[in-house]
């Protein structure tokens, strides 16, 4: 008798179609070894770079000032000495303006042998003058026409004036350290990184004393935060005045 033949078909498996490997939702195991070694490359660079901000921002040097009432001192300056390369220090012009008859800004710190020039925004004339030690200068009235810059060769504190407005005052701080700087509004000024050691630190304020010659001085390491407190025994300024002839020209605007 003849074989009855099977009509069922031969069941043959399903043909695998895996989806590609994404980089968001690949397992480890799934991805190349070559991928696998770029990101942790990548993730250990990342890490060291952090670890290298965290290690500067945890160990840069930081100054307070403050008054004897604990207030915060704002444009106190501070130079800080150590030993730099014998370079020459680039010393681009710098500016005080004059604006709303006042100094702008009030303190202003340079290296010795800049430049700074006094350009007027007001549409009044201004004097501007200094009989300090470290610079004697007089720049008769003037508008809009900014005289040349005056050179600070001299390294000291130079009290500014004007001889029209007698409440106008401002300071040029003219510092020989290699580094100088004004404080915050805080009084808090972070320093640069230090070399290795103690080093000298200055530290003045235009309200410490009348003669504007007075100094804080202590030492100052990487890493240090220092805390300085300051006797304000000078002056205040005079009180702003208005003339009657300015008196009439604000009644009129």
């Amino acid at each position: 008798m003849p074989k009855q033949q099977c009509s069922h078909k031969p069941c043959s498996p399903k043909p695998c179609s895996p989806k590609p490997c994404s980089p968001k939702l690949c397992h480890p195991k799934q991805c190349h070894p070559k991928q696998r070694r770029t990101n942790n490359s990548l993730a250990h660079v990342c890490h060291a770079l952090l670890l290298m901000l965290l290690s500067a921002s945890a160990h840069a040097a930081q100054v307070t000032v403050t008054s004897a009432a604990g207030l915060p001192l704002e444009e106190a300056v501070v130079e800080v000495y150590y030993d730099i390369p014998a370079t020459t220090r680039p010393s681009p012009e710098h500016n005080i303006y004059q604006r709303d008859a006042a100094f702008h800004p009030t303190v202003l710190t340079v290296p010795t042998g800049s430049d700074v020039a006094f350009p007027n925004q007001d549409n009044t004339r201004h004097h501007v003058y200094s009989f300090s030690p470290a610079k004697t200068f007089d720049l008769n009235l003037y508008l809009r026409e900014t005289p040349p810059p005056v050179r600070f060769g001299q390294a000291g504190v130079v009290a500014l004036g004007c001889n029209i407005h007698d409440h106008m005052r401002a300071f040029i701080v003219v510092s020989d350290a290699p580094y100088a700087a004004t404080t915050d509004a805080q009084g808090e000024l972070a320093l640069p990184s230090l070399p290795a050691g103690q080093h000298r630190v200055r530290v003045w304020h235009p309200g410490v004393d009348d003669s504007h010659q007075v100094w804080w001085e202590g030492t100052i390491s990487q890493g240090d935060l220092l805390e300085v407190t300051l006797e304000l025994n000078a002056l205040p300024p005079p009180t702003p005045t208005v003339s009657p002839l300015q008196q009439r020209f604000k009644d009129a605007t």
